[in-house]
């Protein structure tokens, strides 16, 4: 369905019924990738899968500063109250996760259980995030300048997807296919708008978080891997749960166990709604 909000026509893909979870996918996806997965848990729960601004059916405006975390945070906000609900889980993956996690502490009584798969809480210091800006700000002219395809080969061949070469070949062609269907224009403004580098950071606000975490990781994924340990750390009510032998994209690469913990996730953390 399209909801309309804040201005911005949003698809929403709503499958099931019963307590809510929101999905909410990375850089370059949209609602399709976590078709698996909510296939899996509509029969237990109701599954509204949102596409990022920029992304997917999702309008992709020209002003960059649309896209910033707040305002994706606040549509995501009104969303809900289109659709009448009051709380939800959230599971986000890579992007999505850091929006989650942006959205979860402005609306945390909204929030029930935030499940984050390969995330972090953004960039620590100021020089960090105004490195990470000027190679968001460069990839993002790159996207504007050489055209999508070539920006789609290069993405796919960046390390952190390396564990994906070992995927079958028709689920590597539907990931591109999915990719080669973006709007330049949306892609671009989102590395601007709510690229890490643009993206404020959390780390010190994990500790006020008032509900469960949860965070799931590949373990061939070291580098948030690490990130999810030093999370871990900061948060109150939190656990990690690792995924042998799969990389960044768990959902991808494993997604019958991706959809199997999440559902395990839900159902002991917030069983009483069930």
């Amino acid at each position: 369905m399209i909801l309309r909000v804040n201005e911005i026509d949003y698809f929403v893909d709503v499958k099931g019924e019963g307590f809510p979870v929101v999905f909410l996918h990375g850089f370059t996806g949209d609602t399709r990738t976590w078709s698996e997965v909510t296939d899996m848990l509509k029969g237990m729960c109701q599954c509204i899968s949102i596409d990022i601004i920029g992304h997917g059916k999702t309008d992709s405006p020209l002003d960059a500063d649309r896209y910033s975390m707040d305002a994706a945070s606040e549509d995501i906000k009104a969303i809900l109250d289109e659709l009448h609900i009051k709380k939800a889980a959230f599971v986000g993956y890579s992007m999505g996760g850091r929006l989650a996690l942006h959205y979860s502490n402005l609306y945390s009584d909204t929030v029930s259980v935030l499940i984050l798969e390969s995330a972090s809480p953004g960039l620590k210091t100021e020089e960090e995030r105004r490195e990470r800006c000027e190679r968001d700000y460069a990839l993002a002219d790159r996207i504007m300048g050489e055209g999508l395809q070539s920006f789609v080969e290069f993405w796919e061949g960046i390390p952190l997807f390396s564990t994906q070469k070992k995927l079958p070949q028709e689920v590597k062609e539907r990931i591109r296919v999915q990719r080669l269907q973006q709007s330049p224009v949306g892609l671009s403004n989102s590395l601007k708008g709510m690229g890490t580098g643009a993206q404020p950071s959390w780390w010190n606000s994990l500790e006020n978080l008032p509900f469960p975490v949860i965070l799931l990781v590949g373990e061939l994924d070291r580098k948030f891997a690490a990130i999810a340990d030093e999370m871990k750390m900061s948060i109150s009510y939190t656990e990690i749960i690792p995924f042998f032998d799969t990389g960044h994209a768990i959902h991808v690469e494993d997604p019958r166990k991706f959809g199997t913990i999440v559902k395990e996730v839900l159902f002991n953390y917030i069983k009483e709604d069930f």
